[in-house]
């Protein structure tokens, strides 16, 4: 049998700590190997229990959760660890700085129990995790917010295609959306999610979202 999933729980409310670890340590396939309440102890206790991915709260004392996935996720880690960041809405600001700081996705802190299952299942595996529905409020509400800092499309080495498609992912579109808009199969909107990610040398649909509003290919 496949090692379960191991996960550390960061989160500064006990009640929303011990609702998760229940919540995961049901499932036959995920495990809770630790939990804290404060950023700097997050840091810590993934480098001292070495856990496959992190489920971290974005406000909490000592060290914040963005700045604690950036020392555990982001550029220049030996050894990243996954993050997946939970929030409420009126934190989506502190989300987009978390997707940038190296997270690979983010769930709202109410969303249902099986949701928050999925979410952690599809980080360990190495995917991204960025709901479309909530991707069009977050990235567009703060898109003004962000400059471009990186290479002009015309510089990057993506094809037309390759860019309208990055352009429909940043803008929250799924890929079965984004079939439907170019009327292609979903199996080729994989194929050139996966270029695309190749080619700008990206993790996962994360960081190519921040990645096409921090170029400009988004406005």
């Amino acid at each position: 049998m496949t090692a379960p999933v191991r996960v550390l729980i960061a989160d500064d409310q006990a009640l929303i700590r011990t609702g998760f670890s229940t919540i995961i340590d049901a499932q036959p396939d995920l495990e809770v190997v630790g939990e804290c309440g404060d950023g700097r102890a997050a840091v810590d206790l993934a480098r001292e229990l070495d856990p496959d991915m992190v489920v971290m709260d974005v406000r909490m004392p000592v060290l914040d959760g963005i700045e604690a996935t950036r020392l555990l996720a982001g550029a220049g880690v030996a050894r990243p660890v996954k993050v997946l960041v939970v929030t409420t809405f009126n934190l989506d600001e502190y989300v987009y700085e978390a997707l940038r700081a190296g997270a690979s996705g983010f769930l709202l802190k109410d969303a249902p129990p099986a949701q928050l299952l999925h979410g952690i299942r599809t980080v360990a595996m190495g995917a991204a995790l960025l709901a479309p529905e909530v991707t069009r409020q977050l990235v567009g509400r703060y898109a003004e917010r962000i400059r471009p800092t990186q290479a002009a499309p015309e510089d990057t080495a993506l094809t037309p295609r390759e860019l309208e498609v990055l352009r429909l992912i940043a803008n929250g579109l799924s890929n079965s959306e984004i079939a439907a808009t170019l009327v292609i199969s979903q199996e080729t909107v994989k194929t050139y999610v996966s270029r695309i990610l190749t080619k700008l040398d990206l993790r996962d649909r994360v960081q190519a979202v921040v990645y096409a509003y921090r170029s400009g290919l988004v406005t």
